[in-house]
């Protein structure tokens, strides 16, 4: 007889995932979209794959979400590792330039056609089969843009 699975909840009653969004950076100009990203930092001891995730926000946290888009092919975020999610397409000039890669944060474009950051208060989900991996609260007067 196996045991059953102990499963941690935090002081909001989710699902506690090593998956963190520790950075939300809205863009100058709605066009510029290579300027608007969010930084998701695996906090875990373990890899985690994003591949078919989803990409949700919603207009405050009982609202319902609405999909931007599908993380297809995807990456795995290997213990302690960050990537940018970046709105826009790294070959179009018109969206501005994207951010500049490092060792410590990789980019990956979304390929999006229109900005989602705007409004304060604005919930970003990543995830996967309605299951939250990881969850932000929009505050553009904070110095990372989260709550």
């Amino acid at each position: 007889m196996s045991r059953p699975i102990l499963i941690d909840f935090d002081s909001d009653h989710r699902k506690k995932t090593p998956l963190k969004i520790v950075e939300l950076h809205a863009a100058s100009r709605p066009e510029l979209l290579n300027e608007e990203w969010i930084v998701v930092e695996n906090g875990g001891g373990n890899s985690v794959g994003v591949r078919g995730c989803s990409l949700t926000v919603a207009a405050g946290e009982q609202r319902r979400p609405h999909s931007l888009t599908t993380i297809e092919p995807g990456f795995i975020l290997e213990a302690g590792m960050r990537v940018r999610l970046v709105s826009g397409a790294p070959a179009k000039k018109a969206q501005g330039a994207p951010p500049v890669e490092s060792d410590e944060v990789k980019n990956y474009h979304l390929f999006l056609k229109e900005s989602y950051l705007g409004a304060p208060g604005l919930v970003v989900r990543l995830t996967i089969r309605q299951l939250d991996l990881a969850h932000a609260v929009f505050a553009p007067e904070s110095p990372n843009g989260v709550v």
